[in-house]
């Protein structure tokens, strides 16, 4: 596929013959994450240039599903999990267990994997923060988010995302 090596080449520029082909040959892995920890990721890292941590969420919502950053944008929209039978779906949290299976299954070595971080320290910082941020959101707010993110929750069993309740 010629325009397969050209940077930006978004997969909907392929015909449906061409992507049944390509999808086909390719084992297909999807990361994903709850939508307000990937919310609360962006904040941190500085992607907005808002004062708090509700303003900067403001700015998401404002912006609207077509404006966003792809940081905090559904995964739905940009994946097409209903679309796109991926082969895995890894989710953030169980990445150690889920990096070894996938490794192993490609016949590479799998206790390479590093040992700084493990899932349930990551797992307690985040709903600590989730606990933290979640409480500087107005009603609205949350009931904005839940709605911008409703195809991620209904599509992946976030079932412990502050988003869901």
């Amino acid at each position: 596929y010629r325009r397969l090596h050209a940077r930006d080449t978004r997969l909907s520029e392929f015909n449906r013959t061409e992507r049944k082909a390509m999808l086909g040959s390719y084992t297909k892995v999807l990361f994903v994450r709850d939508p307000f920890h990937r919310l609360i990721a962006s904040f941190l890292q500085g992607m907005g240039i808002s004062p708090s941590f509700s303003s900067f969420v403001q700015e998401v919502l404002d912006a609207g599903m077509h404006n966003s950053s792809v940081a905090w944008k559904p995964v739905v929209s940009l994946c097409r999990p209903c679309l796109i039978q991926y082969d895995y779906v890894v989710m953030f949290g169980f990445l150690r267990q889920e990096l070894g299976h996938l490794l192993r299954r490609a016949g590479l070595p799998a206790g390479k994997l590093p040992p700084e971080l493990t899932d349930s320290q990551v797992q307690w910082t985040y709903r600590w923060l989730s606990e933290q941020m979640f409480s500087e959101l107005s009603a609205q707010q949350k009931k904005q988010l839940s709605h911008f993110y409703r195809w991620d929750l209904a599509a992946f069993p976030f079932s412990s995302s502050f988003l869901s309740d």
